[in-house]
């Protein structure tokens, strides 16, 4: 069956859910993690129901640095079953010199505890205003927080009743309208390290459905020394839950309520609902508070080294434990450009991010060691390794040319990611390592299949229009791709045998540069299928002849690859064939 034109930017099928539909308790491997843990608050909960308005409060959150910082307020309410089905939500107008300062509660804060007067804890800043900026917050009750509810649906848009917007605007500087448009979740957006907020934007455009799944921002990491110390997730202390780590971090900064026992709960909503999860638990650097005065204020914090496993991503937080560290998936990526080198690396947690990580890894590094956008070309090999359907080993391993002539990093991002996510795409299946290793030139030269030549009564004859190539039934056709490239001109040759069966009849003989057909592989439905359709692909510096011919009681076809070229290789040709 003839091969289509290759399309490299169209999209893949929705094949898998996105990060939400994750699920499974995570498998914890013995990972080294940083051994300082925090020392336990273990704090009993305070009871809802014993509150009421006008009572005071107090609480912990950090606006800079990894040190918890006072914050005080007020009770305004209880919402009955503000959160969820018997999951009330508290209602609390805060103030502290940032508060004023940024004009209200901020992105980052979820999961601050407050206290009542007698220490003990009544919940987790999770919730503001829906209008923007405003220190009116909504809190979870911390005694639901290590209490998950099973079957609740993620809450949207809370609203007020006009009794209650009335008692906010007269106990604060809201005014009732502004209360009557209810709370939402404080935003937790993913803070992606390793790419710049350009080739973040940029991703986002792409026509791929792994780049589309989450709201992302440019933000930055702390590793080694410098990075903040897991005891500094305590109560009121910044924590960071993390879908990868590595070259690539991509993670949501908010605030630890309580730990106790070795265990952390944090953030006083949902990072994405998805349940049991495997995300990576780490400590947190706040640089500072952002004003936004059409918005939330957000913290800008550095994330440091995984520090443990945060195994629920519940309705009322996140929930983990210091020690070991998520299974993951390592990414792996190579870099070799104009003499410089660079390996790096990627651990990603969650399964349904591999394709989008791969995709990130291979980004950032190629341009950590290209240093800039450029044409030009690269010689990629890569090997994807984990387990099938069945819990069997596979292994599948491949190696291509690319060419761009504007921006070769980005546009060889995709072959190796479109996979990694068909394949992760099958129950059943884990991918366990990817490995790639790019050779990058600054050549943006290419080949074009410029005619087709048939050898015939001792020299080669260009075929064309009116001059089909002529065999003889029995015999063997023997054709030649000439291509034009940087080089003048590149031969590459064909034989076909025409079985006797067919004189006098017609054929055709088309012939493709290896840049214009497309891969199988992503397509597939299984691990042996997309293994299958790898090893038959045509790279790009290659071509291919399809020979095709029929009669009332059979059809032939043939397909031949021909040996490679130095760079990619476009553009098609088709002949006519004349058997006699």
């Amino acid at each position: 069956m003839s091969r289509a034109v290759r399309r490299r930017g169209t999209a893949l099928a929705a094949l898998i859910a996105s990060l939400g539909l994750v699920a499974g308790v995570p498998a914890l491997s013995g990972g080294a993690a940083q051994s300082a843990e925090p020392a336990p608050d273990c704090v009993q909960p305070f009871p809802i129901a014993d509150l009421t308005p006008g009572d005071a409060v107090h609480g912990l959150t950090v606006s800079k640095g990894t040190t918890p910082e006072p914050f005080t307020g007020d009770v305004v309410g209880v919402l009955e079953d503000g959160i969820a089905p018997g999951l009330d939500m508290v209602i609390m107008d805060l103030s502290s010199p940032e508060i004023d300062r940024v004009g209200g509660i901020w992105s980052g804060m979820s999961g601050s505890p407050v206290y009542a007067d007698d220490g003990r804890l009544i919940g987790a800043v999770a919730y503001g205003l829906a209008y923007g900026a405003s220190p009116v917050a909504g809190i979870t009750p911390f005694e639901d927080m290590d209490d998950y509810l099973g079957g609740a649906a993620a809450p949207g848009k809370i609203r007020v009743g006009k009794g209650l917007a009335a008692r906010i605007a007269r106990g604060t500087e809201v005014t009732q309208r502004q209360a009557a448009q209810g709370f939402t979740q404080l935003p937790m957006p993913l803070g992606v390290t390793g790419l710049s907020a350009r080739r973040l934007d940029q991703a986002a455009d792409a026509d791929r459905e792994y780049l589309h799944q989450r709201d992302t921002y440019a933000a930055g990491r702390v590793a080694g020394p410098a990075s903040p110390d897991p005891s500094t997730v305590s109560a009121g202390g910044n924590i960071a839950a993390a879908v990868a780590y590595g070259d690539v971090t991509a993670a949501g900064v908010g605030t630890a309520t309580s730990v106790c026992d070795g265990r952390v709960v944090g953030f006083g909503h949902p990072m994405s609902f998805t349940g049991s999860t495997s995300l990576t638990l780490h400590p947190a650097d706040a640089l500072y508070v952002q004003e936004d005065r059409l918005g939330v204020p957000f913290k800008v914090a550095n994330i440091g080294d995984p520090a443990g496993t945060i195994t629920d991503d519940r309705l009322t937080g996140i929930t983990g434990g210091f020690g070991a560290l998520p299974h993951s998936t390592t990414i792996t990526s190579t870099v070799t450009a104009e003499g410089r080198s660079r390996e790096g690396t990627t651990h990603v947690n969650l399964p349904a991010a591999a394709a989008e990580m791969t995709f990130n890894e291979h980004l950032a590094n190629h341009d950590r060691v290209v240093d800039g956008i450029m044409g030009g070309s690269t010689h990629l090999s890569y090997s994807i390794t984990g387990t099938d359907e069945r819990g069997k080993p596979f292994s599948i391993a491949f190696d291509d040319r690319f060419q761009s002539g504007f921006d070769i990093t980005f546009d060889s991002s995709f072959e190796v990611a479109d996979l990694v996510y068909a394949l992760s795409s099958i129950e059943g299946v884990s991918v366990e390592d990817v490995t790639m290793s790019s050779d990058v030139s600054p050549d943006k030269a290419t080949y074009k299949v410029d005619s087709v030549q048939q050898f015939r009564k001792g020299k080669w004859s260009t075929l064309g229009k009116g001059k089909p190539a002529v065999v003889k039934g029995g015999n063997t056709l023997r054709l030649r791709a000439v291509l034009a490239g940087p080089s003048g001109k590149k031969y590459v040759g064909y034989k076909f045998f025409v079985p006797k069966k067919f004189r006098g009849q017609r054929g055709t003989v088309s012939l493709t540069g290896g840049n214009w057909l497309y891969s199988e592989a992503a397509y597939q439905p299984s691990v042996a299928r997309i293994a299958k359709a790898v090893a038959r692909q045509v790279r790009n510096d290659e071509t291919q002849a399809e020979f095709s011919i029929s009669n009332e009681r059979a059809e032939h076809t043939k397909t031949i690859v021909g040996s490679a070229v130095d760079h990619v290789v476009n553009g098609s040709k088709r002949v006519r064939v004349q058997v006699k």
